[in-house]
C-alpha cells in the first residue's frame, strides 16, 4: 500500500473556555414595620370627638346658623380631610412601602435575567471549547486528513486525554451566593429566584466527559459486550486522529469470532509495527494472543520502569495501547504483572488481566444510558458512554490509512507537501492500482453531503484539498467558479485532474460533463471516451461560428431541463426531481452538467453577447443543476458584466500579475507562488483562502510499487503479484528466492518516441476503465453536419422483394410519393431530422435553388434515387433533361428513368421528352374526365385497385427533371 507524508503543522489555538468568579448581588429586604407613638394613635379619636363635640353644640344652642344646611359643610369637609390624611399616608407611609418593595423586586429580578444571560454565554462558550477538544465520535472523520489530524504533542496537556461520554461539568464561571441575613428578612419571589437561578445555571449538562490514559496501568469495561466494544471504538478513534503513529502504539489482542469485530484495525497507520516486516508490508500488530504482541513489542517494552502514577513519561517514546478482547492471556505477561508498565496501557474488555484494573487502572462500567467507575465503595455514575459502529470506525481507519509522519516530514521545510505530486486515487481514497481501478465500487451511491464534492491536490499541511460544486444552501461551494492561470501555471492539468476526480467518484447518470476549449483541443484530450462526456468541443477560435452552435446547444440544454421538470410534476429543482425518482417515480435520469470553459476570455473576445447565456446558466443553474467552470490565462472584469456575483468559488494558479491575481482571488497570493505548476489558491467565501498542490494525471502510468528509475539505475526484476491485506501475520517465503537479476541500465539519450512507443498516462488507464460501465450521457452536442450522409443512412435497410424489388422492407413511405432526402439540423433541439420530399399533396411540384457547385444537382440525384427506392417502375417515371454538365446521365439505366437528354449534345431528344410529357398532361386531362377522376390522389388509389388498367394509362407519377433550368 502506497503511502503519504503527513507534516504536523502548529496546532491551531481551541477556543478559550470561561474562567473567573461571578459574586451575586443579595435579594432585597423587606422593610422593617415600627411601631408608632401612643399621642399618634389617640389624635384621630380626639378630632373625631372633637368634631362630633361641635355638631351637638351647634344643634343644641338652638339658633337661626343651626338650622342652615351651610353650617354642616364645616364639620363634614373636616371629616373628609381627616379620611384622606390617613388614607393617603398619614398612618405612616403603609402603601408607600409596598409599592417600593415591587420596584425594588422587579429591579432584581431583571438583574437575575442579566446574570442568566451571561451564564447562557459561559455555558455556550464552555461547550464550544470542549466540543472542540473532545468532539463526537462521529464526526472525527471529517477531522481525519485535516489540519487537526495529529495535532497532539506528548508535551501538550490534554495528550492520552480520551473522551469516554457525555456529563454534567460544575460552569466554568464560578457562581457565588451572596452574604444574607436570615431567610425571613429577605423577600421571598426575589429569594426564590435566586435559589433557582444558582441552582439551574451552576451545572452545564450534557458535556463531553474524558479520561488520562497516561493515569491508568489499565483500563477495564464491564457491560453488555456491545456497548462496551462500542464504547472501545470511540476511544480509540478519538486516539488515532488527534495522536500521530510516533507518539502512540497501538495493538489488538483477539481471536475467535470477536475477531471480526476489530479487523477495521488493519488500516491504522498506528496498528503497523515501526520496524517488523511480514510477508504483505509493515507487520500489523494484530494477534490472539497477548504473549505474541508483547514479543513484537520487546523493544519498545525493554527499558520501561513500572508504573506510577507520578512517573515522569519516557522522552521520545511512544505511549503503547493495547486491547484485550477474547483473546489468549497466560497471566506470565510481563505486561501485566505487578503494577504494569510506564507509557503502557491495557484495554481489557473481556476481564482478563486480574488486579491490575483494581490496582493501578481505572474499571468502566457501561449500560445503555449510563456510564459509572466501580470503586470499593461500589459504582460511581457520571455520565452516558460514548459508542462507534464497526462501520464508522473503519471508514476512519481507512481515510488515516495511507497517511504516515516520518522523519523527512518531520524535518521538512514548509511548504514541502506543495511539492509533493500526489496520486488522485489516493487522494479519493480509492485503494489499489489504477488497472485494476473498482468503478462500480466507487461509484455506489454517495450521500448527499458528499454527492459533487472531489479532492483535487494536497494543501500545505499534506491535508487533501477538495472542490464542492453544490450550493451553498447544501453545504457546497457554490454551483459556478472561475480558474484564472497564466502559461506554464498547470491550469489544463488542474482541469483535467479536476474532470478525472469527478468521473471516478459519480456515476454516468449522476454528473455529466460539456467540456470546451476554444484554443486547440489538447486540455481534455482523453476524456471523450468516458461515459460522462456529453460534449468536448474544441478549436471553436479557428471556426468562430461553431460558437453560436454550442450556444444553441447550451441554450437547448437548459429548455430541455426546464421541460422535463415541468411534463415530470412541475418539480422546484432538479434535487426534487431525482429524490422523486430514486423514490419510484417513473422518470429518466437527470443528471447534473458540469460545464468547463477553458480559454472563455478569448470566447467572449470572439463573441460578446455569449456572457448573456453564462449570466443565464449563472442564475437557473442551480435549479437545473448546470454548474459552470471557467477557465482563463488572463481575467478582464470588465467582460463578466453581470456574471461574477454568480461566481461563488475562485481558483488562482500562479498569474501574470498582482492585479490579476487580485481580481481572480481578492488578494496578490497567486502572483507570488513559486513557477511550479499545479500550484495555487482556493477561495469559496469572503475570508477563507486555501494553497492547494492539485495532482498530475497526465504522467506515465507506472503500476503499484513500481517506480520509474533514474538513468543509470539499476533494474530490478521481482515478484510484485497482489495480495490480500489482512490483520493475521503472513509469513515470509521459506526459502530464499534466487537473486534478483540486476541489470546496469546506462543512461541514452532520449529518442523520439512513435505513436505507437507513447506510454499510457494514468488519465488514459483510468478513463479505459470507465468506458462502457455507465450509460452513455445525453448528447448536448451535436457536430456540424460537414459530411454529408449516405442515402442507404435514412432509410431502413434495403432488402430485394419479389412485389418491389431492392426496396426498405416496410418503410410506411412505399408508394406515398413522401421520402427523405436529407438531415435538417437542430442544435437547439439537440437533434437531427430527416429532411422529406413530399409529392403527394396538391402542389407536386419541386424547386432546388442554390449557388454554383452547391449540390444542386446531388440533390436532384438523391431526390430520383429516393423514389426509385420506395416505388416500383410502374408508380413512378421520370424524364430528364440535363441543361448542365451532364450530371443525370448515369441515371439512364435505372428502370425508373425513361429518358435522360443531355441538352448541349441531344437538343432535340430534349424537345422530344417535353413534348412527350406536355401530350401526357393533355392526355391525362382528357381520360380524368372521361374515368371521371377527381385528384391524383384518387387516380392513384384506383389504379391500384385494378379500376385503371396499364392500357388506359400506362404511367404512374411521372417527373419532369430539369438541371440547369437558368440555361432555358
Amino acid at each position: 500500500m502506497s503511502t503519504l507524508q503527513f507534516k504536523r503543522s502548529p496546532r491551531l489555538a481551541a477556543p478559550r473556555p470561561p474562567g473567573g468568579e461571578v459574586h451575586l448581588e443579595p435579594p432585597p429586604e423587606i422593610p422593617r414595620t415600627i411601631p408608632g407613638n401612643i399621642l399618634m394613635k389617640l389624635m384621630p379619636v380626639v378630632m373625631v370627638v372633637a368634631m362630633l363635640g361641635m355638631v351637638v353644640f351647634m344643634f343644641t344652642s338652638g339658633g337661626a346658623l343651626s338650622r342652615s344646611p351651610f353650617f354642616l359643610m364645616m364639620p363634614l369637609m373636616m371629616m373628609m380631610s381627616m379620611v384622606a390624611m390617613f388614607a393617603g399616608g398619614g398612618g405612616r407611609g403603609g402603601g408607600q412601602k409596598k409599592a417600593e418593595m415591587n420596584e425594588d423586586r422587579k429591579d432584581y429580578l431583571r438583574y437575575l435575567g442579566q446574570m442568566r444571560d451571561r451564564a447562557r454565554e459561559a455555558m455556550i462558550d464552555q461547550r464550544a471549547a470542549l466540543e472542540w477538544v473532545h468532539p463526537d465520535p462521529q464526526a472525527l472523520w471529517s477531522l481525519a486528513t485535516s489540519r487537526r489530524m495529529w495535532e497532539r504533542r506528548q508535551s501538550d496537556q490534554d495528550f492520552l486525554h480520551l473522551r469516554v461520554g457525555r456529563s454534567s461539568h460544575r460552569l466554568a464561571t464560578r457562581l457565588v451566593p451572596p452574604q444574607t441575613g436570615p431567610v425571613d428578612e429577605l423577600e421571598p419571589i426575589a429569594t426564590l429566584a435566586l435559589r433557582r437561578f444558582v441552582r439551574a445555571h451552576s451545572i452545564v449538562p450534557d458535556l463531553p466527559t474524558q479520561i488520562t490514559l497516561r493515569g491508568f496501568a489499565a483500563v477495564s469495561m464491564q457491560g453488555d459486550r456491545e456497548l462496551t466494544r462500542g464504547l472501545a471504538r470511540a476511544m480509540l478513534a478519538q486516539l488515532v486522529t488527534f495522536h500521530s503513529p510516533d507518539d502512540v502504539l497501538l495493538a489488538v489482542a483477539t481471536a475467535g469470532r470477536v475477531k471480526q469485530e476489530w479487523e477495521w484495525a488493519k488500516w491504522l497507520p498506528h496498528v503497523q509495527h515501526p520496524t517488523l516486516s511480514d510477508g504483505i508490508g509493515q507487520l500489523r500488530m494484530m494477534s490472539g494472543s497477548l504473549a505474541q504482541i508483547e514479543a513484537w513489542l520487546d523493544e519498545e517494552l525493554r527499558d520501561r520502569q513500572r508504573f506510577s502514577r507520578n512517573a515522569t513519561p519516557p522522552p521520545d517514546q511512544p505511549h503503547v495501547v493495547i486491547v484485550i478482547d477474547d483473546a489468549e492471556v497466560t497471566r506470565e505477561e510481563q505486561i501485566i504483572l505487578e503494577e504494569g508498565l510506564v507509557g503502557v496501557t491495557l484495554i481489557d474488555l473481556s476481564d482478563s488481566i486480574g488486579n491490575l484494573a483494581a490496582r493501578r487502572g481505572l474499571r468502566l462500567v457501561v449500560e445503555e444510558e449510563r456510564l459509572g467507575a466501580r470503586s470499593a465503595g461500589g459504582v460511581e455514575w457520571f455520565g452516558k458512554p460514548d459508542r462507534l459502529s464497526v462501520v464508522e470506525a473503519e471508514a476512519l481507519a481507512r481515510k488515516l490509512s495511507p497517511y504516515r509522519v516520518g522523519t523527512a516530514a518531520a524535518e521538512a521545510s514548509e511548504d514541502e507537501p506543495l511539492l509533493s505530486n500526489p496520486s488522485l486515487l489516493e487522494l479519493l481514497g480509492i485503494p489499489g492500482d489504477p488497472m485494476t481501478f473498482e468503478v462500480q465500487q466507487a461509484w455506489r451511491p454517495r450521500p448527499i453531503r458528499d454527492r459533487y464534492r472531489v479532492p483535487f491536490g494536497v494543501g500545505e499541511y499534506g491535508q487533501p484539498v477538495e472542490l464542492d460544486i453544490k450550493e451553498a444552501a447544501m453545504e457546497g461551494m457554490g454551483p459556478h467558479g472561475l480558474c484564472i492561470g497564466a502559461t506554464g501555471s498547470g491550469k489544463s492539468e488542474f482541469l483535467r485532474t479536476l474532470v478525472l476526480g469527478m468521473m471516478a467518484t459519480h456515476s454516468s447518470t449522476t454528473l455529466n460533463f460539456v467540456l470546451v476549449d476554444f484554443k486547440g483541443g489538447a486540455t481534455f484530450l482523453g476524456l471523450d471516451k468516458a461515459p460522462h462526456v456529453s460534449a468536448v468541443i474544441t478549436n471553436l477560435a479557428d471556426e468562430v461560428t461553431l460558437v453560436d452552435r454550442m450556444k444553441d446547444a447550451l441554450a437547448g440544454e437548459m429548455n430541455r431541463r426546464q421541460e422535463a421538470l415541468k411534463n415530470g410534476g412541475n418539480f422546484k429543482n432538479v434535487w426534487e426531481y431525482e429524490k422523486a425518482r430514486e423514490n419510484g417515480a417513473d422518470l429518466d435520469p437527470l443528471p447534473a452538467l458540469f460545464i468547463v470553459v477553458d480559454e472563455f476570455s478569448e470566447l467572449l473576445s470572439a463573441k460578446p453577447d455569449f456572457i448573456d447565456l453564462f449570466v443565464a446558466i449563472g442564475r437557473l443553474g442551480r435549479s437545473l443543476q448546470m454548474h459552470m467552470l471557467l477557465a482563463s490565462q488572463r481575467l478582464e472584469e470588465g467582460k463578466l458584466r453581470g456574471l461574477d456575483s454568480h461566481l461563488s468559488y475562485r481558483i488562482g494558479l500562479k498569474t501574470f500579475s498582482a492585479a490579476e491575481s487580485r481580481a481572480a482571488i481578492g488578494v496578490p497570493d497567486a502572483f507570488e507562488l513559486p513557477s511550479v505548476p499545479g500550484g495555487g489558491y482556493l477561495k469559496y467565501d469572503t475570508s477563507t483562502l486555501v494553497r492547494f498542490k492539485a495532482s498530475y494525471v497526465s504522467g506515465p502510468y507506472r503500476p503499484a510499487g513500481i517506480k520509474q528509475a533514474a538513468p543509470g539505475a539499476a533494474v530490478v526484476r521481482a515478484d510484485k503479484r497482489p495480495q490480500l491485506f489482512v490483520p493475521d501475520f503472513v509469513e515470509l517465503p521459506a526459502e530464499p528466492e534466487p537473486e534478483p537479476e540486476v541489470v546496469e541500465q546506462p543512461a541514452q539519450p532520449a529518442q523520439p518516441q512513435t505513436e505507437e512507443a507513447v506510454e499510457p498516462s494514468e488519465l488514459d488507464v483510468i478513463v479505459n476503465r470507465l468506458v462502457g460501465q455507465g450509460p452513455p450521457a445525453h448528447e448536448v452536442w451535436l457536430p456540424p453536419l460537414n459530411e454529408p450522409n449516405s442515402l442507404d443512412t435514412l432509410l431502413p435497410n434495403l432488402n430485394p422483394t419479389e412485389d418491389r424489388g431492392l426496396s426498405p422492407v416496410g418503410f410506411f413511405g412505399n408508394a406515398k410519393l413522401q421520402v427523405p432526402i436529407g438531415i435538417v439540423d437542430r442544435p437547439y433541439e439537440q437533434r437531427r431530422d430527416p429532411l422529406w420530399a413530399d409529392f403527394s399533396g396538391a402542389s407536386g411540384h419541386g424547386v432546388v435553388v442554390g449557388g454554383p457547385q452547391s449540390g444542386k444537382s446531388t440533390v436532384l440525384r438523391t431526390l430520383i434515387m429516393s423514389l426509385a427506392l420506395t416505388h416500383t417502375p410502374e408508380e413512378v417515371q421520370f424524364y430528364c433533361v440535363d441543361l448542365g454538365g451532364g450530371t443525370l446521365a448515369g441515371l439512364a439505366e435505372l428502370p425508373h428513368v425513361g429518358g435522360v437528354a443531355v441538352a448541349r449534345r441531344e437538343p432535340d431528344k430534349a424537345r422530344r421528352i417535353v413534348a412527350e410529357l406536355a401530350t401526357l398532361a393533355a392526355e391525362r386531362e382528357a381520360r380524368f374526365g372521361e374515368l371521371g377522376v377527381d385528384s391524383m390522389a384518387d387516380f392513384r388509389n384506383r389504379k391500384r385497385r385494378g379500376e385503371i388498367t396499364a392500357e388506359q394509362d400506362p404511367f404512374g407519377d411521372a417527373f419532369l427533371v430539369v438541371d440547369g433550368w437558368r440555361a432555358v
